[in-house]
């Protein structure tokens, strides 16, 4: 997982992922926020929630030249509490390319790997987005 420590605490660090996402145009399919299901449950954690962030446009072509790549689209970004820093992490989709047949569409996944770590570190900024 490649990992950017935020300037900011967790909801400023989420809210701007969830800024910088729209900025771009893309698709928030989900938030989950597993320090609230914790609680739901009787139980404490830090701080923690995935979003599950994507494009169709990328996504497809991936998916339509191996379908089993599905499992891991759309793509996920986690922002988390560890003690006092607030981190934000991602699985590079570069690596994808080895469990599945996409050789063809390096390049989409290149670019989903640019834009992750875009994220990842407009998130993690103490500037606000243009």
């Amino acid at each position: 997982m490649r990992t950017v420590t935020s300037c900011s605490g967790y909801g400023e660090t989420l809210s701007r992922l969830l800024e910088a996402t729209a900025h771009r145009g893309l698709t928030v399919f989900a938030q989950i926020d597993h320090a609230e299901a914790a609680r739901e449950v009787g139980m404490e954690m830090a701080d923690e929630a995935v979003v599950v962030i994507g494009n169709p446009r990328a996504g497809t072509p991936l998916m339509r030249e191996d379908p089993k790549i599905g499992i891991e689209l759309p793509l996920r970004m986690l922002v988390w509490n560890d003690g006092a820093d607030t981190m934000v992490g991602y699985n590079d989709p570069r690596d994808l390319s080895r469990l599945y047949q996409v050789a063809p569409q390096a390049v989409t996944l290149e670019a989903m790997s640019a834009v992750l770590e875009e994220l990842a570190h407009e998130a993690a900024a103490q500037t606000n987005l243009p």
